[in-house]
C-alpha cells in the first residue's frame, strides 16, 4: 500500500504540473507576471497529502515573511497560500527540474559561502520587494525538528534597514501539529529518503500556517534586533501550540 500511495501522489503531482505549465508559459510569453506558480504550489501541496489551514491574517500589502522551516512541504504550503518568492541556496538552482520550477516562482538564489556576494544579493532582494511580490525567508538556513528554533541568520535582513516604504515583516509559524516529529526533515536524513517517507505516509498531513502580527522593521535598530523580534514571536507561537508532553529543541 505504501508503494501505491507514493505512485498516486506522484501521479497527482505530475498532473498538477501539466495543468499549470501551459497557461504559465503563455503568461510568460506575454511578458506578464504569471499567477500560475502559486496555484501549482497549492495543488502540489494537496497532491502530496497536505491540507493547509490559515490561522491569522496574511498582510495585505508588501510583506517580508519570516518563517520557521520544518520540511520541504513548507514551500508548497506557504508559497501556495501567499504567492511569495522564496530566498534559497544557489545550489538548488542546479537541481534538475526543481531548480527550473523554483526559478519560475522568482526564487532568489543566494550564495551563502561566496565572499562579496552579499551586496548583489541585497540588491536582488530590494528589486523583488519593489515588484510587490511577497518575499519569504527561512532564516534558520536549514530545517529543524519543528519543536524548537535554530539560531536565525540575520545577514539578509539588512535589506529591511532602512525599511523600504510600506513593507511589513510578518512572522509565520508553520505548524504540523502532532505529525511534526514524524515528517520533519533534519539531522542526516537524505532528501530522497524524506520525500519517499512523506509520499508513502498514511492519511492527510494537516498543516497550519499561523500568520502572526506584522510589524514595521523601523522599530528595530539593526538586523540582529529584527531577527530577534521575529524569532521571539515565532518561538512564542511554537510553545503555545506544542502538543502535550512534547520536548523540543531550545528556543533561546
Amino acid at each position: 500500500m505504501a508503494a501505491l500511495r507514493r505512485f498516486m501522489r506522484l501521479t497527482a503531482l505530475a498532473a498538477s504540473l501539466l495543468l499549470c505549465l501551459i497557461p504559465h508559459l503563455l503568461w510568460r510569453a506575454a511578458r506578464r507576471r504569471s499567477p500560475w506558480p502559486p496555484r501549482f504550489l497549492a495543488l502540489a501541496a494537496r497532491s502530496v497529502g497536505a491540507r493547509v489551514r490559515i490561522d491569522g491574517h496574511p498582510f495585505q500589502g508588501d510583506s517580508f515573511i519570516i518563517a520557521n522551516h520544518v520540511s520541504w512541504v513548507d514551500i508548497l504550503a506557504l508559497g501556495g497560500a501567499t504567492g511569495a518568492a522564496f530566498v534559497a541556496h544557489d545550489g538548488i538552482a542546479r537541481w534538475p527540474v526543481i531548480g527550473w520550477l523554483a526559478a519560475q516562482n522568482n526564487t532568489l538564489f543566494v550564495a551563502r559561502e561566496r565572499r562579496g556576494a552579499l551586496s548583489s544579493q541585497l540588491d536582488a532582494l530590494r528589486a523583488a520587494l519593489a515588484g510587490h511580490q511577497p518575499v519569504a525567508l527561512f532564516p534558520e538556513g536549514t530545517t529543524s525538528d519543528g519543536t524548537g528554533l535554530l539560531p536565525f541568520k540575520p545577514s539578509l535582513l539588512s535589506v529591511l534597514l532602512p525599511p523600504p516604504r510600506s513593507v511589513r515583516i510578518q512572522p509565520v509559524h508553520i505548524d504540523y501539529g502532532p505529525a511534526t516529529a514524524e515528517i520533519s526533515w533534519h539531522s542526516a536524513e537524505p532528501a530522497g529518503a524524506n520525500v519517499r517517507r512523506l509520499l508513502e505516509r498514511k492519511g492527510r498531513l494537516e498543516v497550519t500556517l499561523r500568520f502572526l502580527e506584522p510589524f514595521d522593521p523601523a522599530i528595530c535598530p539593526d538586523r540582529k534586533a529584527l531577527a530577534a523580534t521575529a524569532r521571539e514571536r515565532i518561538a512564542a507561537s511554537i510553545v503555545a501550540h506544542l502538543p502535550p508532553f512534547t520536548c523540543g529543541a531550545p528556543l533561546v
